[in-house]
């Protein structure tokens, strides 16, 4: 390096080790950017069942804060490989069950189906575990429904004490559209057009009072655009929207969407009472 009046400059040897040296760290974090992308895609490419295949990590006899895991459409259960670790690290007893579907797989089966299995798999739970804590549910995308429909018109309040969305087309979504073709492979595309009759009925009523319902979405989400995730929160102060800037995938990995996930589980147990026992209601 040298120097004249104030001015400097690099040897053309020390210019070509430097821009060497920059190239080859640009190669090694698009490398390490491109491995990590797969490990969180993964969940949605894994073409045999081997996706379904999760191990069972949670001693359900000492269960006091459970978190079920629902998957979105079209993935399986890996697809929360990376948010249940956190939330394992943070002293929750994380499970989900495999929604099969395509290939015993893929999540592709009709909403309303895949919540009264979810309804008899957690009441089994509960039966074989009757000191487990009250569920919390976290829902990507059509996971979110799926914990709406079973909260809301299966009797999931009884069991339920927050239900947490992300990326959720509570309207319907206009990109159910592009998935008409699959109709026939997956009634669930149907289900999540913009005011379809599912849609509808799951809108009519009120949400159980005390049961937290907060509905996590961005406006950068393709899947689910702007204001397909919003909820309306009129009358009922325990439906809350939180607004988080990602892609519709970033919901799974992205540590500062888990620190909002977090955040609303947590104000969901500080704000909790005893979660009544009350009839389940007519499926609507």
């Amino acid at each position: 390096m040298r120097s004249i009046v104030g001015m400097t400059w690099a040897a053309p040897g020390a210019t070509l080790e430097a821009t060497g040296a920059l190239a080859v760290n640009r190669v090694l974090l698009t490398y390490r950017r491109v491995r990590q992308q797969w490990r969180y895609l993964r969940g949605y490419f894994s073409l045999d069942a081997d996706g379904a295949r999760v191990e069972r990590r949670t001693d359900f006899e000492r269960c006091r804060r459970p978190v079920l895991l629902l998957y979105g459409f079209f993935s399986t259960r890996r697809s929360f490989e990376v948010l249940e670790r956190r939330l394992r690290r943070d002293g929750y007893a994380v499970f989900s069950v495999n929604l099969r579907g395509l290939a015993q797989a893929f999540n592709t089966k009709g909403i309303d189906d895949l919540a009264d299995f979810v309804r008899a798999k957690v009441e089994r739970f509960y039966g074989h575990y009757p000191e487990m804590g009250p569920l919390t549910v976290v829902g990507h995308s059509k996971g979110g429904l799926i914990g709406a429909y079973y909260v809301k018109r299966l009797g999931g309040h009884r069991r339920v004490r927050a239900l947490i969305t992300l990326g959720t087309p509570h309207n319907g979504t206009p990109a159910a559209y592009l998935g008409l073709p699959l109709v026939p492979l997956a009634r669930s595309v149907w289900q999540m057009t913009p005011m379809s009759p599912f849609v509808r009925r799951l809108q009519r009523g009120k949400w159980p009072a005390h049961v937290h319902l907060t509905s996590i979405y961005s406006r950068l989400d393709r899947v689910s655009p702007f204001p397909s995730a919003l909820l309306d929160p009129a009358g009922s102060p325990a439906v809350r929207n939180v607004e988080v800037v990602c892609s519709h995938r970033e919901f799974l990995h992205k540590k500062r969407i888990y620190d909002v996930i977090l955040s609303e589980i947590r104000r969901a147990e500080a704000d909790a009472g005893p979660t009544p026992l009350t009839a389940v209601p007519d499926i609507a």
